[in-house]
Order: C-alpha cells, then structure tokens, then sequence
C-alpha cells in the first residue's frame, strides 16, 4: 500500500484546512521543497500534493508561488508527485505533468465537465487520477464548497466507463479533522468503482493504516496522510512500516 504524505499549497506555504474551509487554515511550513526532502527521507516516494490557490482561483501570484513549488517538489530525488486542485481543462492538465507530476487528478470536472475528464483519461490512462469528494454521501465539487446533486456511488460507479483506473475519495466530514477512518465505506468504494482506492480523509494514527492495509490490494492502493503527520500524532516512519504489513 502507498503512502502519501500530503502537502497541501497556498501561496507557495504548506497549510492544512478544517473540512476543506479557507477560513480554517493552519500554516505549517514556508519551504514545502524542504518538507518534502524531510518526507523523503523518512522513506516515502509518493507526496501527494494539493494547489488550494488553484482550486479557490485565488489570485496569480498565488498560482505562481504553488507552480515553482510543485516543480520544486517534483525536482526532490527519489519522489514521485500525485496533484491536483483546479485541474479543468487539458491545459492544466499537462501543465502540471510538465512541472514532473506523475498523476495528476481531476475531480469537479467528472462532474461538470465530462467530455473533458473523458478525454484526459483517454490520453493520458497511466497519469489521470479521478479525485471524488463527498460528505453525507453527496458529491462535493469547487474546492468542495459546493454540493451536487449526485451520490458518490453515482459517480464512482461512471469512472471506469471514463476510462479512469485511480480513485482519491476524501470524506470531507473527515478531512484535516484527525478522527479516523470508516474501513467499510472505502470497501464499499472499492466495490462500486471496480478498481482500488486512495483512502483520504480522517487519518490520525497508525491503527489506521494498518486497518486500510488489511483491506488489501484488490481494496486499497495508499492513504493520503496529512494533518496527523503534521501535528506528531502519526510518525511518517511508523504509517510507512504499517502499510508494508512490518
């Protein structure tokens, strides 16, 4: 099972938010290339990393900051980037696999934009990630700031039709909250997407990877780890050792 440890960008700062809430937001670093040398060297080689200016369409400096960073992170030896946030047309699509992303995730345009999400999954099958958010079991899209009309069973059920073979799910009740993980609502996900998952969401302690990691392959490819390793409750050390089954 991968690990991701998450580096989630707001003006060229590492922050976190609450629930996905701007208003709620915690600065942790000034130098996200240095957190993800430390992430490296803990053992990881996947960082998951989110451009929150791009998902909240703050403005171009901002977006510029996050760019040089991202292409900053994806420059650290040894590590291979999964991001995301504002992806909506193909240009920003290939934008950041040019900055040396290697998975790339869209996640409001499956729902608003399908054609497109199609299309990026045609072209480029081994980096596009779909990337499902939802709460109360509704899908959430804009930076999840806006709820669809859709369940995420609904949605999850279309991906392998787009073509997608990758699936980020965040329970974003969960999110930044530190309050674990519901193992039978990713089984759940696993089932109606027909492929595994990328656990997001709620993570706070190694209990949790070790009880994503007995899922199994066919259910769970990694967990995104954010908050908890930020804050001590979860060494990035022990959560790569517990998804190696050590």
């Amino acid at each position: 099972m991968i690990v991701f440890p998450a580096i989630d960008l707001i003006a060229g700062k590492v922050v976190r938010l609450e629930r996905g809430d701007r208003a709620r937001m915690k600065v942790y670093s000034d130098d996200p290339v240095a957190v993800a040398e430390t992430f490296r060297a803990a053992g990881a080689r996947w960082i998951h990393v989110v451009d929150l200016s791009a998902t909240l369409e703050e403005d171009a400096a901002a977006q510029t900051a996050n760019a040089a960073a991202i292409e900053g992170i994806c420059a650290v030896e040894g590590i291979q980037v999964d991001a995301g946030g504002g992806v909506r047309s193909m240009a920003a699509f290939e934008r950041l696999l040019g900055l040396g992303v290697k998975r790339v995730a869209v996640g409001t345009a499956l729902v608003r934009d399908p054609s497109f999400a199609r299309a990026v999954a045609a072209e480029h099958a081994a980096n596009a990630v779909a990337d499902v958010a939802a709460r109360d079991g509704q899908v959430r899209v804009n930076g999840w700031r806006e709820a669809e009309a859709l369940l995420a069973d609904e949605l999850i059920a279309r991906l392998a039709d787009l073509g997608f073979r990758h699936l980020v799910f965040t329970d974003v009740a969960r999110d930044g909250m530190q309050t674990g993980i519901d193992t039978a609502a990713y089984a759940h996900i696993a089932e109606v997407a027909g492929f595994p998952v990328v656990a997001s969401g709620g993570i706070a302690s190694v209990a949790d990877i070790e009880a994503l990691a007995a899922l199994g392959p066919a259910v769970i490819e990694g967990a995104i780890c954010g908050r908890a390793i930020f804050e001590g409750s979860l060494a990035l050390e022990d959560a790569l050792a517990a998804a190696k089954g050590e």
